[in-house]
């Protein structure tokens, strides 16, 4: 439900103001041009440059990415949508985390403490947080005391608040784009949504929880034209152009292997449904969470954050991990989709991951690159150390991931050994490095992954580079790997077709049954 409601456009407007903000101020409209000193100094940006977004889905990490938006000069912020009202349960990575990120995005020194009450919050044996709160009405107040600070009047009651992502699609006539940041298996019922009703689209990865829905979300989004882009920062890297160039140009030779590890999960996994219900905590409609799920008992093992061990709401470390480094390795290596792929792991459950896997993916040659097999590591498991780096190894930096997590691909003549996602790549061992010489930079740069997509809502010409049909062809290998741990057996993959060869249970899981009323 709407709790604060904003002014709509009015009836027989010539041109909506989202065609407008695409068009530019240059539009032929009737209107007076004012300079922008006059509107509000150096650095001011007039409500006619800005994109109009709605955030959808803001618990913990749906915060944290609507403060950074918030920050953007051209941004504002007009609608927030979460079926949790409110609640004290969410992980915060640092002591007082929301707390202090929201008194730095207002400029203030003091207040907002409560939402920071930094109770102790187990995510597993080994990992022990700190509890914040988050939901609707929370960041409802925190977007309009944002814009408040910046009014003369010191006042603003500007951001909605909805329950239902379709209301606010239905009601909220100035939105222009949308952030999601949902449970996984709710992008794709809120990205298609929008993009159905022409709203540019911002999802947080993995960008769908199956492969059917990576698939039709890739469809939608040619089909409509509206700007898309996945929360893959590190496809905007300088690290990622770095790599295809090195790599392109023969730095290791071809490519026949590449290594990815890493330490997740750091939620529960390897565990049974619950089989007692608990009470549904005021304030949440835990049916519109539940989205095209199954229906279930309300049970706090499912939320929050630990919904991702579940396969029904989430895609494990595969696909929370994954998302980052499969998008280097794919552009580096030019993949489309695997040929086959399996996976080993620690004891299967029916309903959630295993604690540790290894996924290996076979793909086929590559009009000027040879075949490549790729192997995915993740609780813990990593392959052997390089022989290059036995007697020389790295230095510990003392951060547990960048420590234990990594990337490698592995030529005909060398080795490129770079964090997880393709951060800083090196030959190795350093000697190697330390001769090479760099080919030139020919590949255009990018001004960053957020920027990429809010240059592309003002009818910027460059296309996000995460946009839904690249990220959607990665996700669709992603999730392969998924089918490969649950089916427990080698999968033969028919892309053009979303076709398992060889395994009808297989099958099923590419576009599972969804509950009535959340069809695509």
């Amino acid at each position: 439900m709407k709790t604060t409601q904003i002014g709509e456009a009015k009836p027989g407007t010539p041109l909506s103001r989202r065609k407008f903000l695409e068009r530019g101020a240059g539009a032929a409209l009737a209107l007076t041009v004012v300079p922008r000193h006059v509107w509000g100094g150096p650095g001011h940006v007039p409500p006619s440059d800005k994109v109009n977004i709605a955030f959808i889905g803001v618990g913990s990490q749906g915060l944290r990415v609507m403060l950074h938006f918030l920050k953007q000069p051209d941004v504002q912020g007009v609608a927030v949508c979460d079926p949790n009202k409110a609640s004290a349960d969410y992980p915060q990575w640092d002591t007082h985390e929301f707390s202090k990120s929201v008194r730095e995005l207002i400029g203030v020194d003091s207040g907002w403490d409560w939402l920071s009450p930094d109770q102790a919050l187990p995510l597993t044996h080994a990992l022990k947080v700190t509890s914040g709160v988050a939901g609707r009405e929370p960041c409802q107040q925190i977007v309009n005391a944002y814009y408040a600070a910046r009014q003369p009047s010191g006042k603003y009651n500007g951001c909605a608040a909805y329950r239902d992502y379709r209301e606010l699609l239905e009601k909220q006539k100035d939105v222009d784009a949308v952030v999601v940041c949902t449970t996984d298996n709710l992008h794709a019922a809120v990205s298609a949504a929008a993009m159905k009703r022409r709203k540019h689209v911002f999802c947080q990865k993995p960008l769908t929880r199956t492969i059917y829905e990576a698939r039709r979300l890739a469809e939608i989004a040619r089909e409509t034209g509206v700007a898309t882009q996945i929360a893959v920062g590190n496809q905007a890297s300088e690290a990622t152009r770095s790599l295809c160039e090195w790599i392109w140009n023969g730095a290791i030779g071809p490519v026949r292997e590449v290594q990815n590890w890493s330490t997740r999960p750091f939620w529960p996994q390897a565990i049974e449904r619950p089989s007692q219900p608990q009470p549904v905590p005021e304030g949440l409609d835990w049916d519109l969470w539940l989205g095209p799920a199954p229906e279930r008992i309300f049970n706090h093992a499912y939320l929050p954050f630990v919904w991702r061990g579940w396969t029904d709401f989430g895609c494990g470390a595969l696909g929370d991990m994954g998302s980052y480094s499969f998008d280097t390795i794919f552009r580096v290596l030019k993949l489309e989709a695997p040929a086959s792929v399996e996976a080993s792991s620690t004891d299967r459950y029916d309903e959630t991951y295993p604690l540790a896997s290894i996924v290996r993916y076979h793909f086929a040659p590559r009009p000027d690159m040879p075949a490549v097999d790729f192997s995915w590591f993740d609780g813990g498991l990593r392959p052997p150390t390089p022989e290059e780096l036995l007697e020389n190894p790295p230095a510990k930096t003392g951060d547990a991931e960048e420590d234990n997590e990594g990337l490698l691909f592995i030529g005909d003549r060398g080795k490129i050994l770079c964090g997880f996602s393709g951060a800083h790549p090196r030959l190795i061992p350093q000697a190697k490095m330390d001769a090479y010489k760099q080919p030139p930079k020919t590949l255009p740069r990018s001004p960053g992954n957020e920027r990429e997509w809010l240059d592309a809502c003002k009818g910027g010409k460059v296309k996000p580079g995460g946009n839904f049909e690249f990220s959607g062809m990665v996700t669709e290998t992603l999730q392969l790997g998924n089918l490969a741990l649950r089916a427990a057996q080698r999968l033969e993959w028919d892309r053009a077709n979303l076709k398992v060869l060889n395994s009808e249970a297989a099958q099923k899981m590419v576009a599972p049954e969804r509950r009535k009323g959340w069809e695509l």
